[in-house]
């Protein structure tokens, strides 16, 4: 049994270091598309925009933490709404942080993704999001948001354990891809939210407004500018790849 784990460790770090080769154009093309037909079509993103709230709210509770705040609990919710709540200092940089991350998360994540797929990092990459998503899982409050993580979780492990160097290929970029993409509609989303009659007053860019005395409309600007140059940025290395 003993020799087995020290002959099976350094072969489960040789394929979490070592590199994967590029799929064929065609497959980083038709994930794009896979990726496109559930973030442009309106019924297709009620549902997968649960992942993108997934990033969103684990964005939210990895910086509070980096930044030293207590992360008590994350819920996520049907209507793919979703809610991080963490204690410390009200005010200053660790809160400021912690309520910008959200919406930037799901675009920078994808961009990190395409960064490692590009490098050829796919294991490495599936590895990595299985990770986070067994990280998160603790610290989710509702039976819902343990449903959305442990099912996003299962089929990362499946792939990642179980398919081959193409299947895994595939996924990986349709899920660097789809974040990349998904990202970029949830600030236009809070736009429209924001313009409507009700307003967003309880909004993260509200929030940041009331924390910093910056126009809301700018913290909403600087969604956009991270989630469009992400795309533009991690879609370009993806299609070079």
């Amino acid at each position: 049994m003993d020799s087995l784990a020290v002959t099976a460790l350094p072969d489960v770090w040789d394929r979490l270091t070592g590199t994967q080769p590029d799929p064929d154009l065609w497959v980083v093309l038709a994930t794009l598309g896979a990726a496109l037909a559930v973030v442009v079509p309106r019924g297709p993103w009620r549902i997968s925009r649960n992942a993108i709230t997934i990033a969103h709210e684990g964005g939210h509770g990895l910086i509070a933490l980096l930044t030293g705040r207590r992360l008590t609990g994350i819920r996520l919710h049907s209507d793919t709404s979703g809610l991080t709540v963490s204690h410390g200092k009200p005010y200053g940089l660790g809160m400021i942080l912690t309520a910008a991350s959200g919406y930037t998360a799901p675009s920078l994540l994808g961009l990190g993704g395409a960064a490692l797929l590009a490098a050829g990092r796919i294991t490495l990459l599936l590895w990595a999001a299985t990770a986070l998503l067994v990280v998160m899982l603790v610290m989710i409050r509702n039976a819902y948001g343990v449903l959305t993580v442990v099912v996003t979780g299962g089929a990362f492990l499946l792939v990642s354990w179980l398919a081959g160097p193409q299947v895994q290929a595939a996924f990986a970029y349709a899920v660097v891809w789809f974040l990349l993409l998904g990202g970029v509609r949830p600030p236009f989303e809070l736009q429209a939210k924001r313009r409507s009659a009700g307003g967003a007053g309880d909004s993260d860019a509200d929030q940041l407004a009331r924390l910093t005395h910056v126009p809301a409309g700018l913290w909403l600007f600087l969604f956009h500018a991270v989630s469009l140059c992400s795309l533009i940025g991690g879609g370009g290395w993806l299609l070079e790849s």
